[in-house]
Parts: C-alpha cells; structure tokens; sequence
C-alpha cells in the first residue's frame, strides 16, 4: 500500500534521474585552466525528474559551478527497458544517490576549444 503523508496525500517514492548537465566557466569552478566547460554525468534522485533537475542544478551552484542545460537520461529502468548497457559500477552509484537521497556526479569531460 502506498505511504501517505499527515496531510493525507499519497507520497510518491524517491526514483534516481540519470542527467547530463553542462556547465559554462565560472570563478573558483575547479575546472582546468583552459576549459570552456564541461559535461556532467550526475544521478540524482527525487520524486520525478523535474525533481532531480532542480536539486542537481542548486548543488552545482553551491559548488561555484555555472549550470546551462541539463538533459534527462531516464530513470534505470528506463534505460534498460531502451536497451542501454549500464555497468554494476554505475548501478551502485545510482542505488547510493537513491539511499542517500542525493545528486552524484559520475563522470566530468571538460571541453576544449
């Protein structure tokens, strides 16, 4: 059965959003010297995606990072489902960000001109 909230509303469960999310330069942002940028893999978790765009976008800026379009890659098993071969390695990073109710970032690819 579905938990409720006091209010009474049904609470919908934490879900991990696989999302891409470029950055432009900013100071103090920790990228290289020379980027103009980069690319974010991040898992973040929360009730829909909408959820997780915006929890990962509020972190990336308390991290001095400058956030300008982020894509949504699904959920797990939406990427499954898509036929997408997700490493265990990333699956434990997911299962972490949903237990922690978190925004992982997995991988960083600087950009270069």
């Amino acid at each position: 059965m579905a938990e409720k909230t006091e209010d009474g509303k049904t609470k919908r469960p934490q879900q991990v959003y696989s999302l891409i999310v470029e950055v432009g330069r900013k100071d103090g942002d920790g990228l290289p010297p020379k980027a103009t940028g980069a690319a974010l893999l991040c898992y973040a978790s929360g009730v829909d995606e909408a959820e997780a765009v915006r929890e990962t976008v509020a972190i990336l800026k308390e991290a001095d990072l400058a956030p300008l379009e982020v894509q949504g890659l699904g959920t797990l098993e939406e990427r499954l489902k898509a036929g997408e071969d997700i490493d265990e390695a990333e699956q434990e990073l997911m299962a972490r960000a949903l237990q922690e109710n978190s925004v992982i970032v997995a991988e960083m690819t600087p950009f270069f001109d």
